[in-house]
């Protein structure tokens, strides 16, 4: 034991002096505080106006309606050229050149079947901003709206004064006792989950499986072995880089506790928009069951596959070719990333449920699960047995070949190669 804690103790003390882990450490708090008051700084930014043409080729005054509609939202200023059909395609190419010599921002084209189909052509630079779209097609929904309902003889203030705008407000059950997280709190909660998970195991993982390729090709594996037993060596080396995720963790973790209790000082400091302190209102509050349901998982999860990172490299002669045989097992992590979705559609589903179950998925769905909906406890019980017995075997199997591939330089092993290194005692 002593033996495999002086591996541990280098390895941890080795990457946490690293000039990349302090900067990567430095990097989490200040890319999470960047996540907090970057949308507050956009929100209170005033929005340069937009000078938008309606080009009215309707004949029943259409064209004013949705003309006064956008003029009247800000930060549109909206100006109405009246055309036959006749001129439609010469404004038309007028316009446009006004519009690539950043006179204009864009034009519409308004005709009287807009009314009954709802096609309304709009040509302009900023077509791809969804708040300008979203402004356009509110705006001239409405004007369409009011049109139809005149000619059909409604009172179109009438069907606005019973018109109501439905806030759906979702409350999680089934949480902790006391829990009032919302519906889209538990989204948040979940996609982060699923996140730190994804990248902490993949990264932590392929450290370990850097870490192995370069003793190996610089041969100095062969000093290392003459006083530890390979497995001391695995062991420990797993274990310290482990650690070292823990620790960073831990302070990201703090960080985000940190920059959670100043939501409000951080609002009232930029004078935030409503929508802007309605969305920070979603930010989840985790309790401390669901943050060991996280550690374990990410623990459990990492050891699995950083040990199958551990056997991949002791396999191979070169980064190069440990980072091509690597394939599969990142592949194994890539699964429940791609049916994320329907974890989150429907988390007590069978699909929800198996891939909370299989081993090599449930390091990231279990969690997700956990954080979307309630879990029953047996459910998660059974997931971290199967996970913590399929741990033994792969370690187990992994020691047997990261001890003799370690020594092995040349053409790869075949899977029957394999399958002896595994049997050999």
């Amino acid at each position: 034991m002593r033996k495999i804690w002086v591996v541990i103790r280098r390895e941890f003390m080795e990457r946490v002096k690293s000039r990349w882990f302090m900067v990567a450490t430095l990097l989490g708090p200040l890319f999470m505080a960047a996540m907090f008051v970057v949308p507050v700084i956009l929100s209170t930014r005033g929005a340069r106006e937009r000078v938008i043409v309606v080009l009215d080729v309707s004949t029943a005054g259409f064209g004013e309606r949705v003309t006064s509609a956008l003029d009247g939202t800000e930060p549109i200023k909206a100006v109405r050229v009246a055309a036959g059909v006749e001129r439609l395609e010469n404004v038309a190419d007028s316009l446009t050149s006004l519009v690539v010599a950043k006179e204009l921002d864009g034009f519409l084209i308004v005709t009287d079947e807009s009314v009954n189909d709802g096609k309304i052509e709009y040509r302009g630079t900023n077509v791809s901003s969804p708040r300008d779209m979203q402004f356009l097609s509110r705006d001239i929904e409405e004007s369409a709206l009011t049109e139809r309902l005149t000619r059909e003889g409604v009172n179109p203030e009438a069907v606005r004064r019973a018109k109501i705008d439905v806030h759906l407000k979702t409350v999680k059950l089934g949480g902790p006792k006391g829990s009032t997280q919302s519906g889209e709190g538990s989204f948040v909660l979940a996609y982060a989950m699923w996140l730190v998970l994804y990248m902490s195991i993949i990264l932590y993982g392929a450290s370990v499986m850097g870490s192995v390729v370069e003793e190996k090709t610089s041969r100095v594996i062969e000093v290392l072995i003459s006083s530890l037993r390979p497995f001391q060596l695995l062991a420990g080396k797993v274990i310290g880089v482990g650690a070292v995720g823990v620790f960073q963790l831990t302070i990201w973790g703090a960080s985000a506790a940190v920059l959670g209790g100043q939501q409000a000082a951080i609002m009232r400091a930029f004078n935030a928009s409503p929508e802007v302190t309605a969305s920070a209102s979603l930010m989840p509050h985790i309790s401390m069951l669901t943050a060991a349901i996280f550690l374990a998982y990410f623990l459990l999860g990492y050891f699995l596959y950083a040990s199958m990172f551990a056997a991949v490299a002791a396999m191979s002669s070169s980064e190069a070719e440990a980072r091509q045989a690597q394939t599969p097992i990142v592949m194994l992590l890539v699964v429940p990333t791609v049916m994320m979705i329907g974890i989150l559609n429907d988390p007590n589903g069978s699909l929800a449920f198996w891939l909370g179950i299989i081993p090599f998925f449930s390091p990231i769905a279990m969690p997700v699960r956990w954080a979307a909906a309630p879990v029953a406890g047996s459910e998660v019980v059974l997931s971290l047995v199967v996970l913590i017995v399929t741990l033994v075997g792969i370690v187990w199997a992994a020691s047997r070949i990261y001890r003799i591939g370690i020594l092995m330089y040349g053409k790869r092993p075949t899977l029957p190669e394999l399958w002896r290194w595994v049997r050999t005692n």
